[in-house]
């Protein structure tokens, strides 16, 4: 198996390339627009064909061209919110690719239409619980559905479950259900009702868009990045 982390130090925005090195299919998991030719290059220097891309959930009314760049992966677009171009993920489905399924769990919450990933002993749940981490949306959508998917759905998962967020929160990407459930500082030891207090107390609006990454990436995966938006960076979890 073979697995990557991409960062963007600028936004800490995450995005994740799980494949099957012996079938040569692989899954993006929060791919950026941004990041074409980086993605590209990763795929080409496997000989890996994409079969999947994911998404847990996206801002495409801040970067409205963004699924146009997406689908230039040439694979199927997946998210938890209809749209043209992009497939309906259905909660409990079962995505293949090469001899690995990466299983998907309605997460609502962050967004209204929020989804996770389960693949092997991880799960990819973007904003989920990154919740004051997101620049372009510091308040949940939907408080109580976060709720109702966090303590319901992540929660309940075995202890040692590797979680993967979409956003870096205090320099971190991975923790486990373990860590969160009792050292979350939103969820930990606290009831519902004191949950949704806290969530309203949370400012409303993203920062001003004109200190958001601009949206948009380069024509061909040949030349530059769009200014304003910087590539990810590679890297891979220590051993």
């Amino acid at each position: 198996m073979y697995f990557r982390i991409l960062h963007d130090p600028a936004s800490g925005e995450l995005s994740y390339l799980l494949a099957d090195l012996d079938a040569r299919e692989a899954v993006l998991v929060d791919p950026r627009g941004a990041d074409l030719p980086v993605l590209l290059a990763l795929l080409a220097e496997r000989e890996l064909r994409l079969r999947w891309v994911l998404r847990t959930h996206h801002h495409d009314h801040l970067h409205p061209q963004e699924p146009v760049w997406l689908a230039r992966l040439g694979a199927p677009l997946v998210q938890g919110q209809a749209a043209a171009g992009a497939r309906l993920g259905v909660d409990g489905e079962a995505l293949p690719f090469g001899s690995e399924l990466v299983r998907v769990l309605a997460t609502p919450g962050h967004t209204g239409f929020c989804l996770s990933y389960a693949w092997r002993d991880r799960l990819f749940c973007g904003g989920l619980l990154a919740v004051e981490a997101c620049p372009h949306q510091p308040r949940p959508a939907a408080a109580p559905a976060l709720w109702d998917s966090v303590t319901a759905r992540v929660f309940t998962l075995p202890d040692e479950t590797l979680l993967f967020a979409g956003q870096m929160d205090g320099g971190r990407c991975v923790s486990t259900v373990l860590e969160q459930r009792r050292w979350h500082r939103h969820f930990a030891d606290r009831s519902r009702d004191e949950f949704l207090a806290r969530m309203a107390g949370l400012p409303l609006a993203p920062r001003a868009l004109s200190e958001l990454p601009a949206s948009g990436v380069p024509e061909s995966a040949a030349v530059a990045p769009t200014p304003g938006r910087t590539p990810a960076v590679p890297f891979a979890l220590p051993s």
